[in-house]
């Protein structure tokens, strides 16, 4: 039984000096692939020299998060451009999208702020489109935006995952209309989480994909503690149970749904 992790952060294990137990654990609990995720120039390259070390465990995305964008955000997309020139080269782009949750309050101050990430976002959906790659979306506290950039932006939806998803049955027909997806991360098992749980049940199986967000978001019975891939068949487990399917079916399907999206090879 496989499990691929379809979007994990591995600069602090890296940072740490502990990567190397992190990824044999990973390895032990059955999680044979990572897709490790790009939010700033100095975890790109990170992520690359990864990628290029274990090139049949870890595959790896370029983006700039909307917490790490400012006025400066332009100079940023140059280099960001350079990583589709290398091999092996990003299977998408992303983590990019919105997040207004930890804007000032005072509107006037917002928006300005605002403005640079939908500028950001926009100029990476755009680039996203060019090459006919996924984008993985963050989306925090401005879902309405985002998907009126995305609809803007001429992105086939198909190619949208909403990482990460944390908002209720509503906001996950919306994607369902337009044919993108959400994927799910430890946030499932919380108790205080039963609207995320109805809306992976809505979603159905044909395009779950599951994520830890290493090292953040550790599944229960590790909430709190800091997470890492080797914990997915947590999330997993739980999942087979509210589909009411094997495990190992379970299994499957994520695995096939999540080379799907990014395009990979299952050899």
């Amino acid at each position: 039984m496989n499990w691929i992790d379809s979007h994990c952060h591995l600069e602090g294990f890296l940072n740490k000096g502990t990567l190397p137990e992190i990824l044999g654990r990973t390895r032990e609990a059955g999680v044979s692939c990572l897709v490790a995720i790009g939010t700033e120039p100095e975890d790109w390259k990170v992520n690359h020299d990864l990628a290029t070390q274990f090139p049949s465990e870890i595959h790896y995305t370029v983006g700039l998060h909307p917490n790490h964008v400012d006025s400066s955000w332009e100079h940023h997309t140059v280099s960001l451009q350079a990583f589709f020139a290398l091999e092996p080269k990003p299977v998408a782009v992303g983590e990019i999208g919105l997040d207004y949750f930890r804007l000032p309050k005072e509107e006037a101050k917002a928006a300005p702020l605002k403005a640079n990430q939908r500028a950001a976002f926009r100029y990476q959906l755009a680039l996203a489109k060019e090459l006919g790659l996924p984008v993985v979306v963050h989306c925090r506290g401005a879902f309405a935006d985002c998907v009126a950039e995305i609809d803007d932006s001429g992105v086939e939806w198909s190619k949208v995952v909403f990482h990460c998803f944390a908002d209720g049955p509503n906001e996950m027909r919306q994607l369902m209309e337009r044919g993108g997806r959400g994927s799910f991360t430890g946030i499932v098992t919380f108790g205080n989480a039963e609207n995320v749980r109805e809306a992976a049940l809505l979603q159905g199986l044909e395009k779950l994909m599951l994520e830890t967000d290493s090292p953040y978001l550790a599944p229960v019975p590790f909430r709190g503690k800091s997470n890492e891939p080797s914990f997915l068949p947590y999330i997993g487990e739980y999942l087979s149970k509210a589909f009411e399917v094997e495990e190992a079916e379970l299994a499957a399907i994520t695995t096939r749904n999540t080379l799907d999206f990014y395009c990979l090879s299952s050899s």
